[in-house]
């Protein structure tokens, strides 16, 4: 599942937006507050493993999930535990990049994580663990595009970075309208591909963006499948 952009915006704001791309008879329960370990959490919720893939905490923390590591892999018939519950670790850890150093993840499916922190000027990190290898960095302050290896090999994965490449040349300023449009295109390549993308079994079931403009930061949550708009402020 997923297409993951980032737009850092300067004066520590930015916009991250995610698609999930999932099976669309699986169900979601619309972004809320919850209270966990003592920090407030805003997320969308999977009712059936009951983690998430995009949260936003009261630590001033942004986690946002893709399934797959580097390229794809095959599952096994059981893991430890879900990776939507790692988002949720993150979320509420006192200082998530120790966290992830410190992190275990045997036996955890492959996935990425995209970690935006702002509590002491913003700073933007990826993870990503193969199923064997744990791959930690920190990101640089320029526009960036994530698509799950699970779905998209790495032909696709440039095809959709050039799109993005050349909606990023026709913009000197970046709106989260037009980025949803963005993420919202069906006509890039063909419908299998496309960034609102549609297959047999699996397609674009909602689009999740978060704006942090100076000291607001806006959840908003798109559900393609429900045909519902909401909106949180954190």
């Amino acid at each position: 599942m997923c297409t993951v952009t980032y737009l850092p915006l300067g004066n520590n704001d930015f916009i991250l937006t995610s698609n999930r791309d999932e099976d669309p008879k699986r169900n979601t329960i619309e972004p809320q507050k919850y209270i966990e370990d003592n920090v407030e959490l805003f997320y969308p919720k999977d009712s059936l493993a009951g983690g998430t893939w995009i949260g936003i905490s009261g630590k001033d923390r942004l986690v946002c999930l893709l399934n797959g590591g580097l390229k794809n892999h095959i599952k096994k018939s059981k893991y430890k535990h879900s990776r939507g519950i790692i988002v949720k670790q993150l979320l509420t850890s006192d200082d998530a990049v120790r966290y992830v150093e410190n992190l275990d993840l045997t036996n955890i499916e492959p996935f990425t994580i995209v970690l935006v922190d702002w509590n002491n000027g913003l700073e933007a990190y990826e993870l990503v663990w193969t199923g064997e290898e744990k791959v930690f960095e920190k990101l640089s302050h320029e526009p960036h595009i994530w698509s799950s290896s699970t779905l998209y090999d790495a032909e696709m994965k440039q095809q959709r970075k050039r799109w993005f490449a050349d909606w990023l040349k026709e913009r000197e300023v970046f709106e989260q309208s037009d980025i949803l449009n963005f993420h919202q295109n069906e006509n890039l390549g063909c419908r299998a591909t496309s960034i609102k993308m549609k297959r047999e079994r699996v397609e674009t079931v909602s689009t999740t963006s978060v704006l942090k403009n100076k000291e607001e930061v806006s959840l908003k949550y798109i559900d393609y499948v429900a045909e519902e708009v909401s909106r949180l402020l954190v």
